[in-house]
């Protein structure tokens, strides 16, 4: 029972966190996410006890995802 109200809640939350949290498929969605990891960053700061710490770890994996498939290495400019 628990494991089901937990799935409720998670379900709850995600439909007011999809339209923030989300794969970048375009460069102005990729643009959104660095936006948002920036103000998070400024609002966390160093503290690597706040809430917003995971986040941020799931908000850089999601732009590294995008950088590794979209933004060629410094090294493959022509």
């Amino acid at each position: 029972m628990t494991q089901n109200l937990e799935l409720e809640r998670t379900i709850a939350a995600w439909s007011s966190l999809a339209k923030t949290v989300f794969v970048s498929c375009t460069e102005e969605e990729y643009e959104q996410l660095v936006e948002l990891l920036d103000r998070l960053i400024e609002r966390v700061g160093e503290d690597e006890n706040h809430p917003f710490t995971s986040m941020i770890d799931v908000i850089s994996v999601l732009i590294q995802n995008y950088e590794a498939e979209h933004i060629p290495e410094l090294d493959e400019v022509p």
